[in-house]
């Protein structure tokens, strides 16, 4: 079984209060030349049938990136789960596909990976494991829930957790049947998955070759 691209809408998340970049509008700031948020919608968009944004403020410079722009139901910016909430609930598609806006150089086999994995498993829910180093500096497949696909059906599962004070991804994708899908083949990029959330880590991003 297969998901046809035109059945997975992607969502990019831009939702989130900036607070390590100094309270800026992160998915606003610049990586080469243009909105970071940007590079998400238009990498996303290769991969799937349509795109939105969940933005909670500048909600006009996020619409003329030509996508629907949908901000949480509530102004408390509860997390990326109120972001994914918002995305269930105005998803027209099966399947809803996450990415965060300040993670760049993600694949552009993501969409492909996580339906081929979600898919073959009967999973509810396809999360991204990617390499990355701990404290110590050991690198190993670690999580990676903001890059997520599921199944629009989990809506009211997603309703009632977060409604209940519920905030953590991993905590709510424990419900469900849940998939891992690992980036680690030979030929993934390492850094694929590297996110900016200090404008040092931006200009660092910005600093690395772009694929």
């Amino acid at each position: 079984m297969t998901i046809s691209t035109q059945d997975i809408t992607g969502l990019v998340l831009a939702g989130g209060r900036g607070s390590r970049m100094g309270g800026v509008d992160k998915g606003l700031q610049s990586f080469n030349g243009s909105p970071l948020a940007l590079h998400a919608v238009l990498r996303l968009g290769m991969q799937v049938g349509e795109v939105m944004v969940n933005a909670n403020r500048n909600l006009a410079a996020y619409e003329s990136f030509g996508t629907p722009v949908w901000p949480d139901g509530d102004s408390s910016y509860a997390g990326p789960l109120a972001g994914f909430l918002t995305g269930l609930e105005r998803c027209e598609t099966p399947y809803l596909l996450t990415v965060p806006c300040d993670t760049p150089l993600f694949p552009l086999d993501l969409a492909g990976r996580l339906s081929h994995a979600l898919a073959g498993q009967d999973a509810e829910i396809a999360m991204v494991s990617a390499l990355e180093p701990d404290e110590a500096g050991t690198t190993a497949l670690r999580p990676q829930p903001v890059f997520c696909l599921m199944h629009t059906a989990l809506l009211e599962s997603l309703t009632r957790f977060v409604g209940q004070g519920g905030r953590k991804i991993d905590a709510w994708t424990a419900q469900h049947r849940t998939v891992q899908v690992p980036f680690d083949r030979p030929g993934d990029a390492a850094d694929a998955f590297a996110n900016a959330n200090t404008l040092a880590e931006l200009q660092a991003l910005e600093a690395r070759p772009t694929r």
